[in-house]
């Protein structure tokens, strides 16, 4: 990678790179204290659609790492943008908490159970049946199907959690239609991301700890990759998959020093 431009941009993963389980990771301040010091455009992305750009500033904040809101991009963002490009005014039936709702409201659309343009899916802690029925029968009545990301898992201090993944999954198997994912690994958002602050592929970098969503989504978005040990991926995994980050590090503290 040595023929490679420098980086003049970052897009980082925020779950398993800056925070774990509600707490900083080690460097996580240091490197955004750097970013922001450095005038470099970045973003902190994350596929959970549940919160918006807001809430997120203040939970970081409260963690004690500082990242203004115009610098959090999430997969209810990349959705309401995909739409508000694909069908701008358009309506939806969506599944989903503030983060989603909120994103499309923000582009004037419609929220709606009555003959809407699409069902969305995004994150929620409460799945209904009722509103998955109601989902699967607007679906097959010709509602298009979009979900904010294939994660079929999410964190919890219990444990795992069904995601959004799954749940589309479910939907999928009543209706035969499957989703189009706007989240990470689609480089879509990625390349959305990159267009909001400036950036160009070529001189940016994607900094993740899950090989088959932030280094996938970085690679064919044609940026430069890390992977850091810090989260989902570990060592021995890496081989397992038919491409391979541009850098493999611990954590994010070993990549303070790369920002000039």
């Amino acid at each position: 990678m040595a023929d490679r431009k420098p980086v003049e941009s970052w897009l980082t993963d925020m779950d398993g790179v800056l925070i774990h389980e509600g707490v900083p990771i080690p460097g996580a301040e240091a490197f955004l204290k750097k970013l922001r010091e450095s005038g470099r455009p970045f973003l902190v992305l994350t596929n959970n659609s549940i919160y918006t750009a807001r809430d997120l500033h203040a939970r970081l904040r409260r963690m004690g790492l500082d990242v203004p809101v115009d610098n959090i991009w999430t997969s209810a963002l990349a959705t309401a943008q995909f739409l508000n490009d694909q069908r701008p005014g358009g309506s939806a039936y969506v599944i989903g908490e503030a983060g989603l709702t909120t994103a499309l409201h923000d582009i004037g659309y419609i929220l709606t159970d009555h003959d809407p343009d699409f069902v969305i899916l995004g994150e929620t802690r409460t799945y209904s049946f009722e509103a998955l029925t109601k989902a699967v029968r607007l679906i097959n009545d010709g509602a298009r199907f979009i979900a904010t990301n294939p994660d079929n898992v999410g964190p919890s201090t219990e444990g795992d959690l069904p995601a959004t993944g799954s749940v589309a999954a479910l939907i999928t198997a009543a209706t035969r239609k499957k989703p189009y994912f706007v989240g990470k690994p689609n480089p879509l958002m990625m390349r959305a991301g990159l267009n909001a602050i400036g950036a160009h592929s070529e001189t940016s970098a994607m900094i993740g700890d899950r090989m088959d969503t932030d280094v996938l989504a970085g690679l064919e978005a044609g940026m430069r990759t890390f992977l850091v040990l810090s989260g989902v991926t570990q060592p021995k995994d890496v081989d397992r998959y038919p491409f391979r980050p541009s850098q493999v590090v611990d954590s994010i503290a070993d990549l303070v020093d790369l920002v000039l």
